[in-house]
């Protein structure tokens, strides 16, 4: 059977655009769910490391936005927003010296991203 080269373009365009979108849906989805598993992990490992559930364990939350070609998934606390970088990285104090962090995000960004990454390899 020939075809001519521009159905053969147009059939080549047709099938990588198809995988395009459906690679596009499964990477949201696993950001989707990433997302809301490492907001509920950052919330754990903030109520365990500071004693309690308090506002700032509770304030954990994620927001998910898509676009055309982007999928993004954000984990951050709503109730107290600048106070998370200087329980992870410390802060220096009013009448001098300094608050060491204590390390509570990290463990549990390095996790969701390897689960993101290996949910991404599965979908492929």
């Amino acid at each position: 059977m020939k075809t001519s080269i521009d159905k053969f373009s147009a059939a080549i365009h047709d099938i990588l655009e198809e995988y395009g979108d459906e690679l596009h849906e499964n990477v949201a989805e696993a950001a989707k769910a990433v997302t809301k598993k490492g907001a509920q992990a950052v919330r754990q490992a903030a109520a365990s490391s500071f004693g309690g559930s308090g506002k700032y364990a509770k304030g954990w939350t994620s927001r998910f936005e898509t676009g055309r070609l982007s999928a993004q998934g954000v984990i951050y606390n709503k109730d107290v927003p600048g106070l998370p970088h200087l329980l992870e990285n410390g802060h220096a104090k009013r009448g001098g010296g300094r608050v060491a962090g204590r390390t509570h995000i990290k463990p549990v960004e390095e996790k969701i991203i390897e689960e993101f990454e290996k949910a991404v390899r599965d979908s492929v």
